[in-house]
């Protein structure tokens, strides 16, 4: 058991979340919030304090960078919430996992 410590810390350390951008994805579960966040996206974006690498992951769509940033059910919401189709998300996901298996090695 005690083995296993290093490699959990190491897997915590890789999946590191963004406090910013998780709070953006649960406020957009209410209703009104995700109505406005699809009628002007950048007005709500400057309420949230997001690092511009993750605000310009946000504003392009990118999946596999926000995936690594963000609880995977909020993420799920979020796309859905936003409008990607489901089959579009799920193909995105999926090559970031095969991305991310290759590049272990």
């Amino acid at each position: 058991m005690i083995a296993d410590k290093p490699a959990a810390i190491a897997a915590e350390r890789q999946s590191v979340r963004d406090y910013w951008l998780s709070k953006l994805f649960f406020d957009l579960q209410s209703p009104p919030a995700a109505e406005e966040y699809r009628a002007d996206r950048g007005k709500v974006l400057d309420r949230y304090p997001l690092k511009p690498g993750v605000r310009a992951a946000v504003e392009s769509d990118d999946v596999a960078a926000l995936s690594r940033l963000v609880n995977p059910y909020l993420l799920r919401f979020y796309f859905h919430m936003a409008g990607m189709p489901e089959e579009d998300f799920l193909r995105r996901i999926r090559s970031a996992g095969a991305a991310a298996g290759s590049s272990r090695g």
